[in-house]
């Protein structure tokens, strides 16, 4: 069998990640040493498309203004495993990963240096994404966060013991309940009913689209509004929807590790760099690529792409994400409780 447009999206990111890294490792000093800035953005896979046309944009504008040429390194491939890396020895300069709690792992390891967030706008967090669902086909009779729960459902999504993405995931789960001023034991009760509906659940949130995709498994994939709207642009369209009543807000956020800029001596034009994704130039072209921007003007510009969501809530309204790492995610919370119990129903 080929591979479905999406898993070939999947397979090039994941050389182009490869490549990028060796090329980091094999010629950043020599451009130093040539009198070339080189910066090594670290990011997670799907905003590729957009750094390839944002990068270029910056250096034009950073050499017109500073006469000094940047030379850019990039990496990609999933948000924990590009953590994990920076915090092994990969020498970024920047870090764009999908979600805070990635970053403050390299805040953690004394990479980056507290309060990372207050030093960009939006609390750094540079675009954003909603949940949507994507159907098996247009058959399938799923429109609302309710229709999850249906005994005639099947499910995929990632596990978010080991996902991010799934993390967010759950907290849509959790949050369409509490957020409409259900308690927190419905919310449970609702979430036990959703994950009844998952037969498996994958590592990451590739693995999980390898699984509805190729596997065949599955009549509702939870995914990313971003990621659906990349694929069809790459040539994979598939039903979806995106529920407006209630949505968690996918905060994205970058960040400057400051130990390695000060190893370097790259701080200025990083900060620079991570500024400039603000801008509206860059901002318009995370849009472009099925990301929401920050900017309320080029929001306005993408109105027709992005369903406006009626009661839209973040990680912040669920306590914050050590709130939730340590109530939802942590050995024996809320997220292992679940999966006992329904273990334990189909004994």
């Amino acid at each position: 069998m080929n591979p479905s447009p999406l898993s070939r999206i999947g397979l090039f990111l994941s050389a182009a990640a490869l490549s990028s890294v060796l090329a980091a490792c094999s010629s950043g000093d020599s451009a130093q040493q040539q009198g070339e800035k080189r910066l090594t953005l670290v990011s997670y896979a799907v905003t590729q498309s957009a750094y390839e046309k944002i990068i270029p944009q910056f250096v034009a504008e950073w050499e017109a203004k500073t006469g000094e040429k940047v030379v850019f390194d990039q990496s990609y491939g999933g948000s924990g495993s590009q953590a994990r890396a920076v915090i092994d020895g990969l020498n970024a300069d920047v870090v764009a990963l999908a979600l805070a709690l990635d970053t403050q792992k390299i805040e953690e390891a004394g990479l980056i240096q507290p309060g990372w967030e207050q030093e960009l706008p939006n609390d750094s967090i540079a675009h954003k994404s909603v949940v949507a669902f994507v159907l098996r086909d247009q058959n399938i009779n799923v429109k609302t966060w309710a229709d999850l729960a249906r005994d005639d459902v099947s499910l995929i999504t990632a596990n978010p013991k080991t996902s991010g993405g799934a993390r967010w995931n759950f907290m849509a789960f959790w949050g369409v309940i509490t957020q409409a001023g259900g308690s927190e034991q419905q919310a449970q009760d609702f979430v036990q009913k959703v994950y009844q509906r998952v037969p498996v659940l994958p590592r990451d949130a590739r693995a999980a689209s390898d699984v509805f995709y190729k596997q065949g498994q599955g009549d509702v994939l939870i995914n990313y509004e971003n990621e659906v709207i990349l694929a069809a642009q790459k040539g994979d369209s598939q039903p979806y929807i995106v529920p407006t009543d209630y949505n968690i807000s996918i905060d994205n956020p970058v960040a400057v590790v400051d130990a390695n800029v000060d190893k370097k001596g790259t701080r200025e034009v990083a900060e620079a760099f991570v500024q400039y994704l603000y801008t509206p130039q860059a901002q318009r072209e995370f849009a472009k690529v099925g990301f929401r921007p920050v900017d309320p003007q080029i929001e306005a510009e993408f109105a027709d792409q992005y369903p406006k969501i009626q009661n839209l809530f973040t990680a912040k309204d669920l306590g914050g994400w050590d709130a939730v790492q340590t109530q939802f995610f942590a050995d024996g919370a809320i997220f292992d409780n679940i999966q006992a119990q329904i273990a334990q129903s189909r004994e």
